[in-house]
């Protein structure tokens, strides 16, 4: 569905990524792994064109990506959900959600029921600011703006980051509703290994802005883990 080839990226002089080669299967998980600082948030961006690609190819449904705006990829179903969340404290949950609407291709203006369903506190709480919402609801929240734009692909940079287990474990279970009932693709950077077994189909391990190694989500060996993840 997405297919990367040869795809470098620099940022203010110092290269990130290096001749990168992914496929990503459709109606599948994929966690991209690594240490901190190795370019897996500056690869979800360029997928997201949220950075610019120095060199290389990034297609999805074997369309050129690289040549499109970043609102123009959400209009082609492409969701994310960055590090950090980024919502708009001063708004209300709702008005989170509709921003999201904004993307959807068949321009729909209503807050889809599902989101609600998978994220019952987001029902609870649509007339509460962004801002009053603890951090794990604020992760769905996020993660419910990017559902609200009805993707085909969804992109989460660490969505567990900082959460709550609680929250950490109804996120694994919404991943593997989207993916298991929705035939949704997922692209998901993740640290914490044992969620990534949960939900992950594959893994891509990335080292110095380089893939050194990817497989079906079995494959990922204790010497895998070792050599790369440990930290």
């Amino acid at each position: 569905m997405i297919s990367i080839k040869q795809l470098d990226q620099a940022y203010g002089g110092t290269q990130i990524l290096w001749k990168v080669n992914l496929d990503f299967a459709p109606g599948e998980c994929t966690c991209v792994m690594g240490r901190n600082g190795v370019g897996k948030t500056t690869l979800l961006k360029v997928i997201m064109g949220l950075l610019p690609a120095t060199v290389g190819e990034c297609t999805f449904e074997s369309r050129d990506l690289l040549k499109l705006a970043a609102y123009k990829r959400a209009h082609l179903g492409i969701g994310y959900v960055p590090q950090g969340r980024d919502i708009f404290p001063q708004l209300t949950v709702e008005e989170n959600l509709r921003i999201g609407l904004g993307a959807r291709a068949d321009r729909s203006q209503k807050i889809p029921d599902k989101i609600f369903e998978l994220f019952p506190v987001l029902e609870e709480m649509r007339k509460r600011r962004g801002g009053d919402l603890s951090g794990g609801q604020q992760q769905q929240l996020a993660i419910g703006r990017a559902l609200a734009t009805d993707p085909k692909v969804l992109i989460l940079d660490e969505p567990n980051e900082g959460i709550q287990p609680n929250i950490v474990q109804q996120i694994g279970d919404v991943l593997m509703r989207l993916k298991n009932e929705d035939n949704m693709t997922i692209i998901l950077v993740e640290q914490k290994l044992a969620f990534a077994r949960k939900v992950g189909d594959h893994f891509r391990l990335i080292e110095r802005g380089r893939v050194v190694a990817q497989g079906t989500m079995p494959e990922l060996r204790d010497d895998l883990i070792q050599q790369h993840l440990a930290v």
